[in-house]
């Protein structure tokens, strides 16, 4: 068996219709992001990276500022990564991608996360989250409930 090397770079905005195809199968039941999102984003000069494995695309990752300095506030948009993928440390290495440029800017960062997607939930209370609210029927059209979660700038 051959372990593939994981590069993480930056998102393109010729990636965008292959996060899309990933957000379908990561997120049926709720709405998950169309190409046009995602080329939106990156237009709007916002750090998204993805992980490659060869020149296929198996994750991504991005970031939105909220609030500027003195205290600066950055939002997880969203992370994902292709099933086929998972369990290999991907989402991590993305996530500390986004809280390395996160910490740069000395802000705070903040996330939803569904109430039932505990292997994420793990993923953040490792890295340093903390559940601070619940947001009921967040998600839609599934209205799954998400936590907020937070994390103080390192």
């Amino acid at each position: 068996m051959t372990i593939e090397t994981v590069r993480i770079g930056p998102l393109y905005r010729a990636d965008a219709e292959r996060c899309a195809e990933l957000e379908r199968i990561l997120f049926p039941g709720d709405d998950p992001w169309r190409a046009r999102a995602f080329r939106e984003e990156l237009t709007n000069g916002l750090p998204y990276f993805a992980a490659r494995v060869g020149d296929e695309l198996v994750g991504y990752a991005g970031l939105g500022f909220v609030a500027g300095p003195p205290q600066a506030e950055a939002e997880v948009h969203t992370i994902g990564v292709d099933p086929a993928h998972q369990g290999r440390g991907i989402g991590r290495r993305l996530l500390d991608e986004l809280l390395r440029i996160a910490d740069q800017a000395h802000a705070t960062v903040f996330l939803e996360v569904r109430t039932d997607n505990e292997p994420a939930q793990a993923l953040y209370a490792a890295t340093g989250f903390t559940v601070v609210g619940l947001r009921k029927r967040y998600y839609r059209p599934s209205m799954a409930d998400a936590f907020t979660m937070k994390r103080e700038p390192r």
